[in-house]
């Protein structure tokens, strides 16, 4: 691949494409790492040699989701609508990826890890919807994707608890799909693509297409009843305190205005 960018590295191994997220230490997101990685699949999808690609981060975090803390009043063009309009070209990616998740994958961080097919993980990973816990409703399509992973039951507990569910639970959750130590997680993640690089091409494309019908459509969907909710759950008091407690490791003291 011959463009350059400038927060993602991209290379490739054989029939594998990676992507590598290169925020380090949390890799905080924003409109443009999404539109670099969604141009990072969509080359792939066009490259006849590779057959599945890699999602990984440089640094502690996988993706960390925004950076509210810093960016507190950050608006719907830049963590709202925009953003997640950009999300929705990965969810129509034509080959299957394996997210390589070393780390916290936190809010839209965990809607990114969940984009991809499959997640490789450690003990030290840590998946969380805390969006409830900042104030605000949830986004990056989760409400179709998480309730679709683990069950409806599992995806309230995350959403309405904002707990974190560590590498061991994920996978038996079915959050995440293989365990292996923090050192060996981007090669698990790529012996896994390889290992789907082996099937035939066109009949691996195929038989995705049909296992994924009608799941972009409907991630798609849920954004656009995320961002209503967004929209007005981010300018009310309880977001602000809610962003300011999580940065200062606390409680909210919410009021429900």
């Amino acid at each position: 691949m011959s463009a350059t960018f400038k927060d993602i590295g991209v290379s490739s191994e054989g029939h594998v494409g990676i992507v590598e997220i290169q925020r380090p230490p949390h890799n905080f997101f924003d409109n443009s790492l999404i539109n670099q990685i969604a141009d990072a699949f969509e080359a792939f999808d066009r490259d006849g040699n590779i057959r599945a690609y890699v999602l990984c981060a440089q640094g502690k975090s996988f993706c960390a989701g925004a950076d509210f803390a810093n960016r507190p009043q950050t608006g719907a063009a830049e963590s709202g609508k925009h953003l997640y309009k950009e999300a929705t070209r990965l969810f129509r990616a034509k080959k299957p990826s394996i997210a390589a998740v070393q780390g916290p994958a936190i809010g839209g961080g965990l809607g990114l890890a969940i984009m991809a097919d499959f997640r490789v993980t450690c003990a030290e990973g840590r998946f969380a919807a805390n969006f409830t816990r900042l104030g605000f409703h949830p986004g990056f399509s989760l409400t179709f994707t998480l309730p679709r992973l683990i069950g409806q039951q599992r995806a309230n507990l995350m959403f309405y608890t904002g707990r974190r569910i560590g590498g061991e639970e994920a996978v038996a959750w079915g959050l995440a799909d293989v365990l292996v130590p923090l050192a060996d997680v981007r090669k698990g993640a790529l012996d896994l693509a390889k290992e789907i690089a082996e099937s035939a091409p066109l009949a691996l494309l195929s038989t995705r297409e049909t296992m994924r019908r009608g799941f972009a459509d409907a991630a798609e969907a849920a954004t656009e009843r995320e961002l209503v909710e967004q929209d007005w759950t981010r300018k009310t008091e309880d977001f602000k305190e809610g962003v300011k407690s999580y940065a200062e490791k606390r409680a909210g003291n919410f009021k429900g205005r």
